[in-house]
């Protein structure tokens, strides 16, 4: 033992506060829990500080900024729009502080233990909490691991000097002239789009035959579309091989085919992915199971192989999403208290904030065929929506998929002007099983975006009345 080590004894111990590990210790409280929560960087995880709060921040002053410009349809003119980009970074941090701050005081407020360090398993029981100098143990009853994920680097990429992960990105003191990103998926494309709206010229190098691989082609290529009237250059099916460094750019290599191409910017962005955080948790000396990628295998209550110890989030297998570890935090947290809660995965949620916004929810049409189910599809498109015409946001599709003979919501794609928040009546649908009689019969308010959630089912269900039926 460390000299002037001591144990002190918690019921539960949440080692992460991100959205996963800080929502789980406010549901343990609130059942009656008492809870401790240590973390070595900032309450909030990536999430609030160097992920999804930041970027959406950027992304909204990217429209704005773009909007200004281009408002001379509507017959407004305001001259020629400026961005002063340290202030906009400013406001950005002013908000990620604003949230961080409430989530200071919810834990505080629900009467969490809050720590500052790094925790390492020193039995199945313990961990030893590393705070500078400060070292001290904890005997817990029942632990949530919650350390969520970060950047993959490549090899041939290393992070440092002109080429970011994310976070730095995040935080560039000015907007890049030039700015090369290897991988097209969320990440890639919402940062690469969101600099070219502030006038950067963007080269997005994606391996996969599309970007946003994991949307439908057709989605896609309405982000492709946008990207291309913000004079973003695109290779798909390119294979980034090397990069060269100067004070001042960077110069990628990468092979398109038979073809082998060069590009140079003043900084280069790598989205390839993200890892879990499972490596410096000392999880092999207590026997903790994890897969070949270092994800921690869970049942469907997030419990590990060690009964008492839970995981949830980036950690374990699944979508790396914020809403998806907040919901498997509750889980554990409720399982711990002696609820019979249980993770079900068929109603979540993944939204890309680029410009349009996509979204989905359940299967895709693709995904149900596969599995042998008869479906009928519903569509309709914003470009007949008297909302999206109003705020001149014309560019978009809503597309349900249900079950033919029953009529049970299975699935829906977004892609379009708030399809962020479209996407939860369907998830919701979902979740319900509810069927397309259900939301034709639900009355949704006029003119509003939300008709075309109700308009793409009367479509599936053969009765549409503001598109033709097939």
């Amino acid at each position: 033992m460390v000299v002037g080590e001591f144990t002190t004894e918690v019921d539960v111990l949440v080692i992460g506060a991100g959205p996963g590990g800080y929502v789980a210790a406010i549901r343990a409280a609130q059942l009656g829990k008492t809870v401790t929560i240590v973390d070595k960087d900032e309450v909030g995880g990536v999430c609030l500080n160097r992920g999804c709060i930041p970027s959406k921040a950027l992304i909204s002053a990217s429209h704005r900024y773009e909007e200004i410009e281009a408002s001379g349809e509507m017959g407004i003119t305001a001259g020629e729009a400026k961005i002063d980009f340290p202030k906009t970074q400013e406001w950005k941090e002013s908000v990620v502080k604003k949230l961080t701050g409430g989530v200071q005081s919810l834990l505080k407020g629900n009467k969490v233990e809050i720590l500052s360090g790094e925790a390492l398993f020193v039995e199945p029981d313990q961990v030893r909490v590393i705070s500078g100098y400060d070292v001290n143990r904890y005997k817990f009853n029942h632990c949530i691991i919650a350390t969520g994920s970060r950047p993959i680097e490549l090899p041939a990429f290393p992070f440092g000097n002109r080429i970011l992960s994310s976070t730095e990105a995040l935080n560039l003191k000015e907007i890049p002239k030039r700015l090369i990103v290897i991988g097209g998926g969320y990440i890639g494309v919402e940062l690469g789009q969101t600099y070219a709206k502030f006038g950067s010229q963007v080269t997005i190098i994606e391996g996969a035959g599309q970007i946003l691989p994991g949307f439908e082609k057709s989605t896609a290529q309405l982000v492709v579309r946008n990207l291309k009237k913000n004079n973003v250059e695109i290779f798909t099916k390119a294979m980034a091989q090397k990069a060269e460094q100067t004070e001042q750019e960077v110069t990628v290599t990468f092979q398109v085919g038979e073809e082998t191409k060069t590009v140079t910017g003043d900084y280069l962005l790598v989205t390839v992915g993200r890892k879990p955080n499972t490596e410096e948790l000392g999880l092999e000396g207590i026997g903790l199971a994890k897969d070949q990628r270092g994800y921690i295998q869970i049942d469907n209550q997030c419990r590990t192989n060690i009964p008492n110890v839970y995981a949830i989030g980036d950690i374990v297998p699944g979508p790396a999403l914020a809403h998806k570890a907040s919901y498997e935090g509750k889980v554990a947290a409720e399982v711990i208290a002696g609820q019979n809660s249980a993770i079900d995965y068929k109603a979540i949620p993944a939204v890309v904030f680029s410009d349009p916004e996509i979204a989905s929810v359940g299967l895709s049409e693709a995904e149900a065929k596969e599995k042998g189910i008869e479906v009928v599809t519903g569509r309709f498109s914003y470009g007949a929506n008297g909302r999206a015409l109003g705020a001149n946001k014309t560019e978009g599709v809503v597309k349900i998929i249900a079950e033919k003979d029953s009529g049970i919501i299975l699935g829906g794609q977004i892609a379009g002007y708030e399809a962020s928040n479209l996407i939860a009546e369907v998830a919701l649908a979902i979740e319900m099983g509810a069927t397309l009689e259900d939301i034709s019969l639900t009355i949704h308010a006029h003119p509003t975006l939300a008709e075309m959630v109700m308009e793409a089912a009367e479509a599936a269900a053969g009765h549409g009345i503001h598109s033709l039926n097939k």
